[in-house]
């Protein structure tokens, strides 16, 4: 018998995000789930059954030139992102003093510790991972400032299949915490392998891009096969 479960159960959830809500299912992450399970019916099960519960919330593309994909992509052909303009993209906490995998830990409830650049293989075979963003997930992003560190950040927001807003501590390597920050998938296949990322003290799309894992989705795989 196969059986998941969304985390939290069993206690408080420290995050109320979007995935734990009913909307609309996103067909790819159900596809990309159904690959993750090779062995037996259980575990396809309870993958699909994840699947149904994993969401996002837009599925129109962002206007994008061609030019501008890629590593050596214009900048000046990235879309503006939209903003909340009551909660645009902003430090909240600049003495926050935090490392980005404790606070994406506690926010996502993602029960996953060691550097951020091993978050990916240790979700491997406890948490779905996909290369489809939804609420809740967490980007995982590799080669961060040098090719030996990774940084983790908390998706709040699917903007568009190209852009999505995130929450996180650390990326300008001062401790803070910044909310509502933008980032956008400037894949050539749109498979959200290659980011940038909002930069917040100048207003303007980052100018590195940035390697990107995927997403580790915040339900516990708890697979039981038998006879």
């Amino acid at each position: 018998m196969a059986r998941f479960a969304p985390l939290g159960q069993g206690r408080t959830l420290r995050r109320q995000g979007a995935f734990i809500q009913s909307q609309e299912v996103w067909p790819k992450i159900a596809s990309e789930m159904v690959s993750l399970l090779t062995r037996g019916s259980a575990r396809a099960l309870a993958l699909g059954l994840m699947a149904a519960a994993l969401t996002a919330c837009a599925s129109t593309p962002a206007p994008i030139s061609a030019g501008a994909l890629g590593r050596g992509g214009n900048i000046a052909g990235l879309p503006t992102p939209p903003f909340d303009y009551d909660a645009p993209p902003r430090v909240t906490d600049p003495n926050a003093r935090l490392q980005c995998v404790p606070f994406a830990r506690n926010a996502s409830g993602i029960e996953i510790y060691g550097d951020a650049n091993t978050w990916w293989r240790q979700a491997e075979g406890r948490y779905p991972r996909s290369s489809s963003p939804a609420p809740g997930s967490v980007l995982v992003t590799r080669g961060f400032n040098n090719p030996g560190r990774g940084h983790v950040a908390v998706v709040t927001h699917v903007e568009s299949s190209r852009i999505i807003r995130v929450d996180q501590a650390n990326w300008l390597n001062r401790g803070e915490v910044s909310m509502g920050v933008p980032v956008i998938d400037v894949s050539p296949n749109n498979d959200w392998s290659q980011i940038r990322v909002w930069h917040i003290p100048g207003g303007h799309w980052g100018g590195r891009v940035y390697d990107a894992q995927g997403f580790i989705h915040p339900f516990t795989l708890m697979a039981e096969l038998r006879s």
